[in-house]
């Protein structure tokens, strides 16, 4: 199977099903098969990836994606050995960053339900220009993606880690910005914004915020 075809669903599942880390391996960038060269697609959701991984407080080094022909098979055992020994160094999935397994489905499960809007940001303005080692490199390590990130998916993420979170009870301010390491502020901007489309309602007596 091509490379492009691995979608960030599958990764969040491998993850969702308890693995500590996914591997994913394609043929060697500007070498495909097809003119797609959905190498470079695969190369791109996995920096994606990575930055929600990292949004959500687990180790983005969890996922490893390397590029080999089908004749490197050392250099295909020799990356798995290594990201297997990194793996176990980082420990178990959510436990070694200090989330507990109900948060870490909750987190998980708040990418999840951004996919359908991941791709189509990824399409329009998370994507490289050209297709080149090169320009792949530069453009995930610019402070230009940061900022598209944080502009694109960052409040959008959060908003959907706390609606899920008081899909289970509501919660006051104090304790959203607690659970899910944001600052009481990020929170009351969330839930403003939130209140405003009709998504949560504020409980005055209780003080405390739940689904509308």
């Amino acid at each position: 199977m091509c490379s492009g075809r691995v979608d960030l669903r599958f990764v969040l599942r491998a993850f969702s099903n308890g693995h500590d880390g996914v591997f994913i391996g394609g043929c060697k960038l500007g070498e495909c098969n097809y003119v797609t060269h959905g190498n470079y697609d695969a190369l791109g959701v996995a920096h994606i990836c990575k930055r929600l991984l990292a949004r959500v407080g687990l180790h983005p080094e969890r996922l490893h994606i390397a590029f080999m022909s089908g004749g490197d098979g050392n250099i295909l055992a020799d990356a798995i050995s290594g990201f297997s020994a990194k793996v176990r160094e980082l420990g178990p999935l959510g436990e070694a960053e200090g989330i507990d397994r109900d948060l870490l489905r909750t987190k998980l499960a708040a990418i999840d339900r951004l996919v359908p809007f991941l791709r189509l940001a990824e399409r329009e303005r998370l994507r490289a220009p050209h297709k080149s080692k090169e320009e792949y490199e530069a453009f995930f390590g610019s402070a230009r993606f940061d900022a598209l990130f944080d502009e694109v998916v960052a409040d959008k993420l959060a908003v959907s880690e706390i609606m899920l979170l008081l899909g289970k009870e509501p919660l006051a301010t104090g304790e959203i910005a607690a659970r899910l390491r944001l600052s009481p502020s990020e929170v009351s901007r969330h839930m403003q914004s939130s209140s405003r489309h009709g998504w949560v309602k504020y409980d005055v007596e209780r003080k405390r915020y739940s689904l509308a």
